[in-house]
């Protein structure tokens, strides 16, 4: 297992990003893996998740988005964001041929993702994770941010805590069962960012990721 810094060539007008490949000797299938509007790529969650990830066989790349390669606080456009995306998927690709291929993301970083995908099907990604669907702002339920996830019809897997503040609940599992191609897991107690007292969270999100993705290799 080992680690390589790099970085990702997002487009001209974009310039780069930072990115760390985490891989074990012999992945079964390599992810990418972005991160939340709140925090960058190297958050102890990201670190954690990598590296659990790694240690179960999956490969992640993951990557800064431009507004944190830049130390700004306010999150890129849609735009630029799913353009950072489409360059990691290339990038995940040629750092793992031959392999499958997967994205994933926490928050922010899972909803810009799919966004990308339900506009370009011909992506090469077998299907997504989502660490954390951020379907609605805090205390104001809806569901319009899921509008774009009946476009999508590859598999996606849903990881949601029980207490997520920013996917309650009813709603969330209303949305994944219409849905044909979702499957949703629930952590008991978990927040958005996956903190549920003692329990190690990271563990079952990389045991629910491995079995998801085993299913599709």
């Amino acid at each position: 297992m080992g680690s390589k810094s790099l970085q990702i060539k997002v487009s001209p007008e974009i310039g780069k990003v930072s990115a760390k490949y985490y891989a074990p000797a012999h992945p079964v299938c390599v992810m990418t893996l972005a991160h939340g509007a709140g925090a960058g790529m190297d958050h102890p969650f990201m670190e954690a998740l990598a590296e659990s990830l790694s240690k179960a066989g999956i490969a992640t790349l993951r990557f800064n988005f431009p507004f944190t390669e830049q130390q700004k606080k306010r999150p890129d456009s849609p735009a630029v964001a799913q353009t950072t995306i489409a360059a990691a998927i290339e990038k995940a690709g040629t750092l793992a041929p031959g392999i499958p291929l997967f994205a994933s993301g926490k928050s922010f970083g899972g909803r810009m993702t799919s966004q990308y995908i339900s506009n370009h099907p011909e992506s090469p990604v077998k299907g997504i994770v989502f660490f954390g669907f951020p379907l609605h702002p805090a205390g104001k339920p809806s569901i319009d941010r899921a509008e774009h996830l009946h476009h999508i019809h590859i598999p996606m897997l849903f990881l949601q805590g029980s207490k997520d503040t920013l996917a309650t609940w009813d709603m969330i599992a209303s949305v994944c069962k219409s849905l044909p191609t979702a499957t949703l897991e629930k952590f008991e107690g978990a927040d958005h960012s996956f903190k549920a007292g003692k329990t190690d969270v990271i563990s079952l999100l990389t045991a629910a990721t491995k079995a998801w993705t085993g299913k599709l290799i």
